[in-house]
């Protein structure tokens, strides 16, 4: 599935980012739209410069702290991705670019990220043979059951509660000694 994704990922989107440059070319020219790409790389890479410095600086502030630097690691992240798509040439991509790296921008798609990783990590916890091991829910019952018992059968096994008490094997009955 993943791979059929990215399959037809790199194939329609620069197949979209030529039949946009041709639209965007038709209506302004096609001078005007190199143009236009040149300023949008430009302004692109003077604002990876800047946001990437205050990342580094925020990054840096987080770990001389002592606090976790999640949100400043996702920022790093989402910077380089957005430097990556303003590289490539085309205004699509230069969109999604530059939603990642403005800096009023790139909170909505950390909240985006966010909740797509989560739904994917969840996704593959529960489908994860460990799974009841760590309380996940088992979209298989027959499997969630078989993983309890640890018998290839299908069957639950039968669970004893009690205490473990370890005897010296030093001591005899009845010896209060300490050893």
């Amino acid at each position: 599935m993943v791979r059929i994704g990215l399959f037809l990922g790199f194939l329609v989107v620069p197949v979209l980012e030529i039949w946009f440059l041709i639209q965007v070319g038709s209506v302004i020219g096609g001078w005007q739209t190199v143009a236009l790409l040149i300023a949008d790389s430009l302004v692109g890479a003077w604002l990876v410069r800047r946001e990437g410095r205050r990342a580094w600086a925020a990054l840096r502030g987080a770990v001389e702290s002592g606090r976790m630097p999640d949100r400043e690691l996702a920022d790093g992240a989402m910077i380089v991705a957005g430097g990556t798509l303003l590289m490539t040439p085309g205004f699509l991509s230069d969109v999604f670019g530059f939603f990642l790296i403005l800096p009023f921008t790139r909170p909505i798609a950390r909240r985006w990220l966010s909740w797509f990783l989560g739904r994917r990590v969840r996704w593959l916890a529960a489908r994860s043979p460990y799974a009841p091991l760590f309380g996940q829910v088992e979209p298989d019952p027959a499997a969630s059951a078989q993983a309890r018992s640890g018998r290839g059968d299908g069957s639950r096994g039968r669970v004893v509660r009690g205490e473990v008490i370890e005897e010296d094997p030093l001591s005899t009955p009845g010896d209060n000694r300490s050893h």
